[in-house]
């Protein structure tokens, strides 16, 4: 397990505390992060801010990469709400994905939240694994809900890396909504149940 992972796990089983304490904390760092960096902004300096001890802190979130990831967690669960995502209508689920993506990273603080470095990466690796690929394979079910999630998850990730992350021309040109035509045709064929086959199947059709 990662040390963003770890961190996250340990906030996750500590009792939460003062919600309005640990949301003015977030708060406070997510300024910091912006203004400052990743690197330049210091536990002191976010406890500073929250009004809080900075033991409180490091007993909430464990370490500055712990408070990087609740930060960028807490970004990505208020653009990406996977809850409503997944709760309209299942025909135009592929446009929801896509439009929580695309609204997500056209979002100019979380832009410059991913840019800082390794521990924006891990994090957001992490919110793909277990927020979104666990989720989606929970709402889709069935035996082959693992390929079909793991499909959906591999095709918004290749949108964010083309397109963010390291774009290319063409992709990077497009609009939010011509990237949904180009893509939900895509994520709508990734999401549908696949055909029952068997070997046996497989062995009479080839031997007629």
């Amino acid at each position: 397990m990662n040390n963003v992972a770890s961190a996250a796990a340990r906030t996750r089983g500590r009792p939460r505390g003062n919600p309005p304490t640990r949301a003015s904390i977030v708060s406070a760092a997510r300024a910091l992060f912006l203004e400052r960096g990743y690197r330049r902004t210091t536990l002191r300096a976010v406890a500073g801010a929250a009004g809080v001890d900075a033991a409180l802190i490091a007993y909430h979130f464990g370490s500055k990469k712990g408070l990087f990831a609740e930060v960028m967690q807490v970004h990505c669960a208020e653009a990406l709400a996977v809850d409503d995502v997944l709760g309209g209508d299942p025909t135009t689920l592929p446009d929801r994905l896509i439009d929580a993506v695309t609204d997500l990273w056209e979002d100019a603080d979380f832009r410059q939240l991913t840019s800082q470095g390794d521990e924006a990466a891990e994090v957001i690796r992490e919110y793909l694994e277990t927020e979104l690929l666990a989720r989606l394979v929970e709402f889709l079910g069935g035996r082959d809900a693992t390929a079909r999630a793991t499909a959906v998850v591999t095709i918004l990730g290749g949108l964010i890396y083309t397109r963010y992350l390291n774009p290319l021309p063409t992709p990077a040109a497009l609009t939010p909504s011509a990237i949904r035509g180009a893509l939900a045709p895509v994520l709508r064929a990734a999401l549908a149940p696949r055909a029952r086959t068997t070997a046996a199947t497989a062995g009479r059709s080839a031997f007629g």
